[in-house]
């Protein structure tokens, strides 16, 4: 296993980096989160223009045929910026969804709309608060037709395609529509990070296609939120390394007793804790990308490590960042707030980190479950 990413993949991060510092400051984020807006559609066009949309998906579907180490480190960086655009959603749950699953005809339709950015996907999977579990599942499909609800859908208001996972006879399935259907509604749904705006759909009878083989929905569901798992993760831990970034700016940058807070004993180790973990995510992420570009067999686990690792690590960088700003750090003008409410929002997005820590326990140890 090779750690080491090639100077192409460290260019394209690189140039990630500093296409996201002059398009997409902090100021870009805040003004989605205090508006109506649904993303930032400026952004989306840009990121669609340079390929990131389809960095993993296969030339022959007009993607840029890169892979997924590629747009692991673009996550990163769309994550140190706190990108308020539905790229989570979009790419690496439908987008990857119609790759693992969809039929040829699916791909040469699907896919080129979403890579483009003309088409915004998500994943519906959810009928409650925190409620993953496809036994739970109320929506119902007839092999034609869609009927139920779903609750909370990420970017459900920006989307115009979804993947849903609904009842088929006794089995799951995947069911692919178009949010336009007249038989869907949605209405928004206020949520913690109005920069990711949620959403509730409505489905009465909304004509759909199915995804995968019928009754196969749970086992692709488990895939497609694996590899979606690594990729939020690297998410995750480039916006806990511009938390600690900033966190250390404004350290170094107060005074107390004529000499920087950050020299303080306390606030080192506090500093070091938050780098401590962000390592130990690194750490792991590194494996799952490997795991996720090679299609290894280790994908199951190392999916899970990174994601409870990631979680970990971006939740106690905002966290700590509140408290080292002071008595500004929780205020609104400051973007302590913007990083908090990210690092909780990415946490939940596909599964709360207990969820994947047992997920972890189940595939490490299966005989102590």
């Amino acid at each position: 296993m090779n750690l080491e990413f090639s100077d192409e993949q460290k260019f394209v991060q690189q140039e990630a980096r500093t296409y996201l510092a002059e398009n997409c400051g902090l100021e870009v984020c805040r003004s989605v989160l205090e508006s109506d807006q649904t993303h930032a559609t400026g952004l989306w066009k840009g990121v669609a223009e340079l390929g990131w949309l389809g960095a993993a998906v296969p030339e022959e579907y007009s993607g840029a045929g890169m892979g997924h180490l590629e747009l692991a480190l673009i996550a990163q960086e769309l994550g140190r910026a706190l990108a308020p655009i539905p790229v989570s959603s979009s790419v690496y749950l439908a987008t990857e969804a119609i790759l693992e699953a969809g039929s040829e005809a699916q791909k040469k339709k699907y896919l080129p709309q979403l890579v483009l950015g003309d088409a915004i996907g998500t994943l519906a999977l959810c009928e409650g608060i925190g409620d993953f579990a496809p036994a739970a599942l109320e929506t119902r499909f007839d092999g034609e037709r869609l009927s139920g609800e779903k609750l909370p859908v990420s970017d459900g208001g920006a989307a115009t395609l979804a993947v849903v996972a609904a009842r088929e006879g006794d089995g799951v399935s995947l069911v692919l529509l178009q949010l336009d259907d007249p038989a869907v509604r949605r209405e928004p749904v206020e949520s913690f990070d109005p920069s990711r705006k949620l959403a509730r759909l409505h489905f009465d009878g909304a004509r759909g296609e199915r995804l995968g083989d019928a009754g196969a929905g749970a086992a692709l569901l488990q895939k497609v939120l694996d590899r979606a798992a690594v990729l939020i993760a690297y998410e995750q831990i480039g916006g806990a390394e511009r938390a600690l970034e900033l966190t250390r700016e404004q350290t170094m940058g107060r005074f107390a007793f004529g000499r920087p807070v950050a020299s303080f004993q306390a606030l080192k180790h506090r500093l070091a804790d938050v780098y401590g973990r962000i390592q130990i995510a690194l750490s792991n992420g590194y494996w799952a990308a490997w795991a996720l570009e090679n299609g290894a067999d280790e994908l199951a686990a190392a999916a899970a490590a990174t994601r409870v690792a990631a979680s970990e690590a971006f939740v106690l960088a905002s966290e700590e960042m509140i408290q080292m700003y002071g008595g500004v750090g929780f205020t609104w003008e400051y973007d302590c707030h913007l990083f908090y409410r990210r690092a909780k929002s990415t946490a939940q997005i596909i599964g709360a980190p207990d969820e994947w820590r047992e997920k972890l326990v189940r595939r490490v140890a299966p005989d102590l479950t």
